[in-house]
């Protein structure tokens, strides 16, 4: 699915790093529009359509979680991409708590942004095509395909788009155990390892909200061999 001219914000207060993403994605041919400020940023993005927005976590007036969490309590579904220098785990968790789709932690080469941004506008495109009505069920998990909802024990579960698209991943293969390189071509939309722990970061956040009013464990590791949707059981981690 093409992506080029996808209209694409970018909230940096970086000069260089600005002028660096904007020079790059405008040669891929997106339509960029830039913000230097989170409060200038978060007008931009609430008053225009965009089809991306790039967040910087660090930024002057209003910081990128403070922007990405107004902009989900709208119900505004756009993918949202972190750049961070905050390269920890709970920085990370922080900001997919937000509501963020991905991250990416500077210093970052441009050919991973590329791919990032590509990915993250085919899966939006793609999530939002109409499909026939299909359910899939597994244990006390129900995901509505058509209408993009989850709920466990009927309890309504609010995910992101990679976080839905994880979860659909495994609901399609129950008691299949899915490497990591296949949930990355299946979910980011690449056929390569990436150099980050990307899978094991959503894999966590998921399990998180599945698991959030004291439910069983479904999603399970397997040692050297990546992730399993199964019932809870002392053989997986």
């Amino acid at each position: 699915m093409d992506t080029k001219n996808s209209k694409i914000l970018l909230v940096e207060d970086d000069a260089k790093v600005c002028s660096f993403i904007n020079k790059g994605l405008t040669e891929e041919g997106f339509e960029m529009s830039i913000a230097l400020n989170g409060k200038e940023g978060y007008q931009m993005a609430t008053t225009n359509e965009f089809d991306l927005l790039i967040l910087d976590i660090m930024l002057p007036e209003m910081n990128g979680m403070e922007i990405c969490k107004a902009i989900r309590e709208e119900n505004n579904q756009i993918p949202i991409l972190f750049l961070t220098a905050l390269g920890s785990s709970e920085n990370i968790a922080m900001g997919l708590d937000s509501g963020a789709d991905d991250y990416l932690a500077k210093p970052f080469k441009f050919i991973e942004l590329t791919a990032r941004v590509k990915s993250l506008l085919r899966r939006s495109k793609n999530f939002n095509l109409v499909t026939p009505d299909d359910s899939f069920i597994f244990a006390d998990v129900k995901l509505n395909d058509t209408s993009k909802t989850v709920t466990r024990n009927d309890k309504k579960i609010a995910l992101t788009t990679t976080e839905y698209r994880l979860l659909l991943a495994f609901l399609k293969a129950p008691g299949r155990v899915i490497s990591r390189t296949e949930l990355l071509e299946n979910v980011w939309g690449v056929n390569y390892d990436i150099g980050t722990n990307v899978v094991d970061v959503y894999v966590n956040y998921l399990r998180k909200k599945l698991e959030k009013d004291n439910n069983s464990r479904l999603i399970h590791t397997i040692i050297g061999m990546g992730y399993v949707l199964k019932i809870d059981d002392e053989d997986t981690e």
